[in-house]
C-alpha cells in the first residue's frame, strides 16, 4: 500500500511536468502590421473606436478632424534620449511614447559582448507601447498627437537628482496639453504628470486615460512563468488570458495597475491615486497584438481652469525586491500560483543568503540544507517506517502467495500483521506528502526567478537559469534543448537517485520494483532540459537523503 501510494505520487508528478512542457499553449506569431491608406495617400493605423455602454454619444470622438487642422501637425517629429545608470530610453514627441527601452544591467545572452535587453524589441510595429492622454471616455486614443519638446537628451548620474522631460501641445479647441515625464537615476519607475489647461470659452469633459500595447513572443523562455496581460484590481491579481483574435474582456472597479509581463521582464501602468472606479478593456487585436486601456472617471475642466493627474510607469525586471521598492503592491505580479504563500518566503530567504554569499548556486545549496533540516524529523520517520516494513516483507510475500485468489482475506491478514508489529503502512508516505507543497514551491522559484538568470555557479555552470551543458557539441541531439552538450549535473543527479533507490527497501510486488528501478532514468531524461539551478537543488537534496538513509540503516534496531 505504501509503495503504491509513492509510485502514484511520482508518476502523477511525471505526468504533470511532461504535460506542462509538451502541451503548453503557444503564443501566436506576430503577423505583419496592417495599414490603411487615406485619400491623401499617407498610411495611418487602422483602428476601431468603441463607445462604452452608457457613455453619451456627444462625448464620442469626432470623425471630421480634417475640418479643423491640428496645430501640432506643423511640429517636427523629434526623439529624446534618456540615459540613466539603469537604462537607455528613446522617446518620440508623437504620442508621446517610448520607441526604445534598453536595460543596462541585463543582456540578451550570457555574454559581456551581448546587447542590452530591449524591452520593446518584440513589439516593433505595434504602435504606441505605452500611452497616456486626456481625451474622451472611449477606449481609443488619438495616436497622432505631436507635442513640442525643447530637449534632445537627458542624462542622469548615480546618486544624482531626478530630471524631467516636458512635452506640450495646443489643440484646435484651445486646450493646452502638457505631459511631464520624471526620471530617477536609481529606479525603473517613471512618473508622468498629465496637465490640461482649458483656454476655450466652454467647459470640457474628458478622462485622463492610459494604455499599453504588446506583442507576445513566439515562445517563452522560462518554466511556469506567465506571459501576457495582468490586472491588479480590488487588491486581487488576475491574469487576462486572450486566445482568439478580436477577443475582449472588460473590468470595472478600483484598478491598482495593469501590466504586460514576459518571462523575466514587464511593463506596468499605474493609474493616479487615490484610486477610484475605472474601466479597463483588454483585447487581442486581429493582428495578434495585446492591448489594455484604462479609463478612469471623467473630469470637467471649466473655462480658464486646469486639471491634472499623475500616472506611474514601470519598465524593468520582474525582480521581487525592485518591485517591492516601487510600492502600490506591484510585487504581486511575481506570482507562483497555489504555492505563492510558500514560494515568496523561500525566495526572500534565497535572496537573503545571496547578500552574504554572492553566489546563487551556493545560496541554493544552503537553502536546500535548511529545508532538509526543517523536514528532518518527518523524513526520519518515513525512512524508519520503510526499514520496519522491509523486515515484514518475507511474511507479506507469504500472505500474498497464500491468498492470491482471495483479495479480501489477503488484506485482512496483512492488516493483522501490521497491527501485531505496530507498523503503519502509511507512516512512511504521509511525511513525504506534507513536503509536496514545499517541493513545488521550490520548483516554481528555481524554474522562473529572474535572480537566477545569467547567475554563475562554478566551473562550466555560468547560468543557473539555463540547462547544464559541458563541452557543447556542434550538432543537435534529439530531445535535448540547444545547445547540445554533456549534462554533467543532470547525470550526477540521476546517479544520486539510483543510489538512493538501491538503498530503499525493495517492494514486495515485482511490478512495482521494476517501475521504481526505472524512475532514476525517467527523472534524468525529464531534468535534462531543466534549469541547472533546479537540478542543483534536486542533486543536493538527494545527497542529503542518501546520508540520512545510511544513518538510519546503520543504526541498530
Amino acid at each position: 500500500m505504501e509503495k503504491r501510494t509513492i509510485v502514484a505520487f511520482v508518476l502523477s508528478f511525471v505526468v504533470l511536468i511532461g504535460w506542462s512542457l509538451l502541451f503548453a499553449p503557444k503564443e501566436a506569431e506576430r503577423p505583419p502590421r496592417k495599414e490603411m491608406v487615406t485619400e491623401g495617400g499617407s498610411p495611418t493605423r487602422a483602428e476601431t473606436q468603441t463607445v462604452a455602454p452608457g457613455v453619451p454619444q456627444e462625448i464620442a470622438p469626432a470623425a471630421d478632424h480634417e475640418a479643423s487642422p491640428d496645430p501640432g501637425a506643423q511640429i517636427t517629429q523629434k526623439e529624446v534620449v534618456i540615459e540613466t545608470p539603469l537604462y537607455r530610453a528613446v522617446m518620440t514627441n508623437v504620442g508621446p511614447t517610448f520607441k526604445s527601452f534598453k536595460l543596462k544591467r541585463y543582456r540578451e545572452a550570457n555574454d559581456p559582448a551581448s546587447p542590452w535587453i530591449e524591452l520593446l524589441s518584440r513589439m516593433q510595429g505595434a504602435g504606441d507601447f505605452t500611452l497616456v492622454q486626456f481625451g474622451d471616455q472611449t477606449f481609443a486614443f488619438d495616436r497622432d498627437r505631436t507635442f513640442e519638446v525643447d530637449v534632445d537628451s537627458v542624462t542622469l548620474t548615480e546618486g544624482g537628482e531626478r530630471k524631467e522631460v516636458v512635452f506640450e501641445r495646443r489643440s484646435p479647441e484651445g486646450l493646452v496639453h502638457r505631459q511631464i515625464y520624471r526620471f530617477s537615476p536609481g529606479s525603473y519607475a517613471i512618473d508622468v504628470e498629465l496637465e490640461v489647461k482649458n483656454g476655450s470659452a466652454t467647459d470640457v469633459t474628458g478622462a485622463f486615460k492610459g494604455g499599453l500595447t504588446a506583442v507576445p513572443p513566439k515562445e517563452k523562455k522560462g518554466y511556469y512563468s506567465y506571459v501576457g496581460l495582468v490586472l491588479y484590481q480590488d487588491r486581487k491579481l488576475e491574469e487576462v488570458e486572450l486566445e482568439d483574435p478580436s477577443e475582449q474582456k472588460q473590468f470595472n472597479g478600483a484598478v491598482g495597475w495593469l501590466a504586460y509581463e514576459d518571462d523575466y521582464f514587464m511593463r506596468a501602468l499605474l493609474p493616479p491615486e487615490p484610486l477610484t472606479e475605472g474601466r479597463v478593456q483588454a483585447e487581442r487585436l486581429v493582428s495578434g497584438w495585446l492591448e489594455a486601456v484604462y479609463v478612469p472617471s471623467v473630469v470637467t475642466v471649466a473655462a480658464g481652469q486646469t486639471a491634472a493627474a499623475t500616472y506611474g510607469l514601470y519598465l524593468g525586471p520582474r525582480d521581487l525586491g525592485t518591485l517591492k521598492g516601487v510600492g502600490r503592491d506591484l510585487d504581486r505580479v511575481v506570482d507562483f500560483g497555489w504555492t505563492d504563500i510558500i514560494a515568496k518566503p523561500l525566495l526572500h530567504l534565497l535572496r537573503f543568503f545571496n547578500q552574504y554569499i554572492h553566489n546563487y548556486g551556493f545560496s541554493i545549496i544552503l537553502l536546500t540544507i535548511l529545508v532538509k533540516i526543517i523536514f528532518w524529523p518527518l523524513t526520519h520517520k518515513s525512512y524508519k517506517s520503510m526499514k520496519e516494513m522491509q523486515k515484514l516483507q518475507p511474511r507479506l510475500a507469504k500472505i500474498r502467495e497464500k491468498y492470491k485468489d482471495n483479495k479480501e482475506m489477503m488484506n485482512r491478514e496483512m492488516m493483522g500483521l501490521y497491527k501485531t508489529y505496530k507498523v503503519n503502512p502509511m507512516s512512511g508516505c504521509l511525511p513525504m506528502i506534507i513536503q509536496i507543497p514545499v517541493f513545488f514551491a521550490l520548483f516554481r522559484i528555481l524554474g522562473s526567478a529572474i535572480e537566477l538568470r545569467h547567475a554563475p555557479f562554478l566551473l562550466w555552470i555560468d547560468d543557473l537559469a539555463a540547462p547544464d551543458r559541458l563541452f557543447q557539441f556542434p550538432f543537435d541531439i534529439p530531445l535535448m534543448a540547444p545547445p547540445s552538450g554533456i549534462p554533467v549535473l543532470t547525470l550526477l543527479m540521476g546517479a544520486s537517485m539510483f543510489i538512493q533507490q538501491k538503498m530503499t527497501p525493495t517492494p514486495g510486488d515485482p511490478a512495482q520494483a521494476k517501475i521504481m528501478m526505472f524512475l532514476p532514468l525517467i527523472f534524468t531524461f525529464m531534468f535534462i532540459n531543466f534549469p541547472s539551478g533546479l537540478v542543483l537543488y534536486w542533486l543536493v537534496n538527494n545527497v542529503l537523503s542518501i546520508g540520512q538513509q545510511y544513518r538510519i540503516q546503520k543504526k541498530p534496531a
